[in-house]
């Protein structure tokens, strides 16, 4: 999602579709980043840009201007090859895209008050959606070609969301998610569960998709707060772990419980399976917050980038649960922690890496 505040220096920020590189858009241009590596893989010094998406670690770019030059109207959608540095293709719309989100098949366009739906190759439009108001461009999408889903939100006054099919053009369902209007959703990287958080930002919540049923509930504090990323652990089923972030500057970690007949001893043995009549008071063993992980009230975009399984005698600590977290702040800076869980249900953190995004340049980091 774009960012809206003219006081960062990073105007958008995501990741691709495998968290493998991420991107992001300045006043000046924008950049891609591997992520293993840190190290900048392209820069283009063309204006200030709202939105630049990737489709995986292709060469083809969704690309959407601030406005600040007549070229880079927030209205147009150009489609940017960077092996050849030539636009392939632009869509110009009535109204400012808010969002933009790609598979191998799909692109999705968010309006404020339409979703458009097309061909990714041939860019023939497929289905266009009548929204509620969305002027933040609120959206989640799966780029699984298996369940590749779109939410919306569904009500400006609730925290309701509907669930489109891409791949067949039409509606999945509809969930009732909280009480509040939403504020972030996200689909986990296989389509099977969409977390949600409301702009009260105490609670998250995640409903299986499939039928829509509630899952797990978690507080993540007793005081409102802008939850800014909420970031699934990568799986094909049900991930391991959630993560948030919010503007008092902790990263919060939620542990999703595995089927009664599937616990350990090891990392899941004090995590007690919620079941669909859930409860909104947790076990704290399913909660682990870093604080001040960022400034408080900078805003950031974080993702779980991998996750790793151990044995309990795999390594000297026994850590049984390893979980490599980054962070793009809009303040300028990525950093990757690294988490770790062990077989006792410790957990800790270690910030592996930092470094200065607006800083970086490509000869330096060859």
């Amino acid at each position: 999602m774009a960012n809206q505040s003219s006081s960062y220096p990073i105007l958008c920020a995501s990741f691709n579709q495998d968290n493998s590189c991420f991107a992001i858009g300045t006043r000046e241009g924008f950049k891609i980043f591997d992520c293993n590596t840190g190290r900048l893989l392209y820069e283009r010094a063309a204006g200030a840009f709202i939105i630049v998406e990737m489709l995986f670690s292709s060469s083809l770019l969704a690309i959407v201007g601030a406005g600040e030059q007549p070229s880079l109207s927030p209205r147009r959608l150009c489609m940017f090859n960077t092996m050849t540095g030539v636009a392939l293709e632009e869509l110009n719309f009535l109204t400012s895209i808010l969002a933009v989100r790609m598979n191998k098949k799909r692109l999705i366009v968010i309006l404020q008050e339409k979703t458009f739906i097309y061909d990714i190759n041939s860019l023939k439009i497929l289905d266009t959606i009548d929204t509620v108001p969305n002027p933040k461009g609120l959206c989640a999408f799966s780029p699984s070609l298996d369940g590749s889903y779109l939410a919306l939100p569904a009500s400006t006054t609730k925290g309701s969301l509907l669930v489109y099919n891409v791949s067949d053009l039409r509606l999945h369902c509809e969930i009732d998610a909280h009480r509040a209007p939403l504020s972030v959703l996200t689909l986990s990287s296989g389509g099977t569960h969409i977390a949600t958080a409301s702009e009260q930002g105490t609670m998250i919540r995640v409903h299986l998709v499939s039928d829509a049923t509630k899952s797990y509930s978690f507080r993540r504090g007793t005081y409102t707060s802008n939850i800014f990323s909420l970031s699934f652990a990568p799986a094909a089923e049900l991930p391991d772990i959630l993560l948030a972030t919010s503007s008092s500057g902790s990263v919060h970690v939620f542990s999703l419980s595995s089927p009664p007949n599937q616990r350990s001893s090891g990392l899941l043995a004090s995590i007690i399976p919620i079941p669909h009549t859930v409860s909104d008071a947790l076990d704290p063993a399913q909660h682990c917050i870093l604080h001040r992980a960022v400034p408080a009230g900078v805003r950031s975009n974080t993702v779980i980038r991998k996750i790793e399984k151990f044995d309990e005698t795999a390594t000297p600590e026994h850590v049984v649960l390893r979980a490599t977290i980054s962070m793009i702040t809009y303040g300028g800076y990525f950093l990757e922690y690294v988490y770790n869980v062990n077989h006792q249900n410790k957990s800790s953190w270690t910030l592996e890496r930092e470094f200065n995004l607006l800083t970086a340049e490509t000869s330096s980091l060859s």
